[in-house]
């Protein structure tokens, strides 16, 4: 896959003051609770997210981001508790103040095109924080507005929609959910497909709380007892992102033994970051390192979970092994070590960490180590099919910047193919090495098949 032309840009955004967008009826002024999922500590913080989108005739003469001020007064109606303000109860519980007092909107104009932008379009965006301004005294957990929106017009006629979304109040579908009906408002759809369900209690803890399952995810690590612990973040950390063609997956594939062909590529990706980077990293060989494999578990429930949730919904099970096993093991036993993570998360499991939840409150959290890992699979949010009126976005996903965290994303090349690439945090000579190791694996592979063309993974600073 071609790299993306990252071409150092220079703009000038202009911004207009900010105001706060309220619902556009009277909504009802209560107080909603979170659930015991969306209230834990490693989901305190705020998520951004930007999609870019390109000019279209057939709107001509329309301004973008009145249209979506205008579309967001209207969603506020159904998703009211957004418009409102987080407050502390009891034993810290954080509790939605629904005051109708809006979210934070930004109109905004930048002298660029969407092209100087590069093609195709990746992140880091130079100047994201002038997409996206960072209003003073916005970002606190309480007291402050739970969404930030700015869109920003492109000279080109196309423009930016950016967003910065509190993370305890929804994951990445209930976002979605929420960004799809923006854009049916924007675009006068009267029906929608999904109403929001707050319901928060679903996920509560069982009365009394009752942890029944190891939760290794929230364990402190384990390390040899020459070798501390590394903490996160290492040295001079860059973003680089290795690209995954169909072809390229498929060799992938055929690393596995046959009872383990049919994984989902999400799965198969996953393995393989996870091998790699931990040899990258030059840990010691005794040192156990985990990967926390994310799952939404709307599937999980009996009955189903209902349509329309838009709350927290994942858990993320611990794959855990040491240093030299993956080292010294072929790809099929860390994809056994996923799905088996994987297949953990039952109902019953996901009430256990909410009873973990109310029993460590904010003690209890993700470690912050480098041998903990995660990847968030964006290849099926479809937040880059949101319609605001100007047609689907040209890209769109988050803008987080965390080094235990990879994002795999869908992404095109300049034919149009369809391919994933996963962004990855780590300090230049890691990066290096994680490179040569999965060239080698691909290597490797080729060299017992026939001979084709390089299937080396492309990849881009």
């Amino acid at each position: 896959m071609e790299a993306p032309s990252n071409i150092p840009l220079k703009y000038t955004v202009r911004r207009c003051e900010p105001q706060l967008v309220a619902p556009a009826k009277p909504t009802p002024y209560e107080q909603k609770l979170l659930s015991d999922i969306d209230d834990q500590a490693s989901l305190r913080f705020q998520v951004p997210l930007i999609n870019f989108y390109q000019y279209e005739p057939s709107v001509e003469g329309k301004d973008p981001a009145e249209v979506i001020r205008e579309a967001l007064a209207q969603t506020l109606v159904c998703y009211y508790p957004f418009a409102g303000r987080l407050r502390e109860g009891a034993n810290g519980k954080l509790i939605v103040d629904c005051t109708g007092e809006g979210v934070m909107f930004i109109k905004a104009d930048a002298d660029v095109t969407l092209e100087q932008f590069g093609e195709p379009l990746r992140h880091p965006f130079l100047c994201f924080d002038e997409l996206l301004y960072n209003i003073p005294g916005s970002e606190g957990m309480l007291n402050c507005a739970l969404l930030l929106i700015q869109v920003t017009r492109l000279k080109c006629g196309g423009f930016i929609f950016a967003l910065r979304l509190n993370h305890v109040m929804s994951d990445g579908a209930g976002l979605a959910q929420f960004l799809f009906t923006l854009g049916e408002m924007a675009r006068g759809v009267t029906t929608h497909l999904i109403s929001p369900i707050w319901e928060r209690h679903l996920l509560d803890a069982r009365h009394p709380a009752r942890i029944i399952f190891t939760h290794r995810e929230y364990d402190e690590m384990e390390a040899p007892v020459t070798t501390p612990i590394t903490i996160f973040p290492l040295d001079n950390p860059i973003q680089h992102f290795f690209s995954f063609s169909f072809a390229e997956v498929s060799l992938l594939r055929s690393l596995l033994p046959p009872y383990l062909r049919r994984c989902t590529t999400f799965e198969l990706i996953t393995a393989c970051l996870w091998s790699c980077r931990t040899l990258a990293i030059n840990l010691d060989p005794d040192e156990e390192v985990r990967m926390l494999c994310v799952v939404n578990a709307r599937s999980k429930f009996n009955p189903s979970f209902p349509s329309g949730y838009y709350g927290n919904v994942f858990v993320f099970p611990a794959a855990i092994t040491t240093v030299k096993s993956l080292h010294g093991k072929p790809l099929g036993y860390v994809m056994e070590l996923i799905k088996q993570a994987k297949a953990s998360v039952t109902e019953e499991y996901v009430k256990s960490v909410a009873a973990l939840m109310v029993a460590w409150g904010k003690q209890i959290h993700i470690p912050n180590v480098i041998g903990t890992y995660m990847i968030s699979d964006l290849t099926k949010a479809g937040l880059e099919d949101i319609d605001f009126g100007w047609g689907k976005a040209v890209f769109g996903g988050p803008m987080i910047e965390v080094g235990l965290i990879s994002l795999l994303m869908p992404t095109k090349n300049t034919k149009r193919e369809v391919g994933r690439v996963a962004l990855v945090c780590l300090p230049a000579p890691a990066v290096e090495r994680f490179a040569k190791e999965l060239e080698n694996l691909l290597k490797h592979q080729a060299s017992e098949g026939k001979k084709s063309k390089s299937n080396s993974i492309s990849s881009a600073l």
